[in-house]
């Protein structure tokens, strides 16, 4: 079964400094229909005005990916952590029993434009941890590179479930496949550009939910940047 959701669908919110898309349901906006996708809980498309960011808070018992598409994003947290990000770098902190953290535009003069996704971990009260790898540009055209897994396999990020992380660069005739072992299911988000996965066009900011298929296909693109989950059905 596939199921298409639209950029213009999600969830919207505009404070100024902050303008975010909500592709589940977040903070303010609420859908019972897009709560969650197996154990994928969140997944926001941000922008943040320069010099201005998200002041110190806490998080428990998640896994918090962060992706940046343009620009620069500083992170300082309580447990000694600090860095700025780009683009190709992927942040994962994992909350655990609990960290505080903030995170700003790093830039006085230009946004950061960037994704945050939240995964629901498979254990809970771990010591909270932070890890940060960069993945190039050729690493990822015409490919699926894994970026985040649970065993940090090639190279990714470690996350605490039984979920996959891909992102890939596709243009023109660049085509990838993704098996699909059964029970498993698959989240595709366009960042940019065009694709088309498993013959539904998608633009920036559409989503596929793909389950009982036994593989992702993806074509026909035109200057696209994607990230795909590999899932299981549940949180567990």
């Amino acid at each position: 079964m596939k199921v298409t959701r639209r950029s213009q669908d999600r969830g919207h919110a505009n404070h100024g400094w902050l303008d975010s898309y909500h592709s589940f349901s977040f903070a303010e906006y609420y859908d019972e229909q897009h709560v969650e996708f197996g154990p994928l809980r969140v997944l926001n498309e941000d922008r943040v005005a320069a010099g201005q960011g998200f002041g110190t808070h806490g998080h428990r018992n998640m896994e918090i990916i962060t992706y940046v598409l343009e620009g620069e994003l500083a992170h300082q947290d309580s447990i000694g952590t600090g860095s700025t990000i780009r683009p190709g770098d992927v942040q994962r902190m994992s909350a655990g029993s609990g960290v505080r953290h903030s995170e700003f535009n790093a830039s006085q003069t230009n946004k950061v434009h960037f994704l945050q996704i939240w995964i629901q971990p498979n254990v809970s009260d771990i010591p909270p941890s932070y890890e940060e790898k960069h993945f190039d540009a050729a690493g990822k055209r015409g490919r699926l590179r894994l970026i985040a897994s649970q065993n940090g396999d090639e190279g990714s990020v470690r996350v605490h479930q039984d979920a996959r992380v891909y992102s890939g660069l596709f243009d023109a005739d660049e085509r990838a496949e993704l098996p699909l072992a059964p029970g498993r299911r698959a989240y595709v988000h366009v960042a940019r550009g065009v694709v088309h996965a498993n013959d539904v066009e998608l633009n920036a900011g559409d989503a596929l939910k793909l389950w009982g298929e036994p593989s992702l296909q993806i074509g026909h693109c035109a200057k696209a940047e994607i990230l795909v989950f590999d899932l299981p059905a549940s949180a567990g």
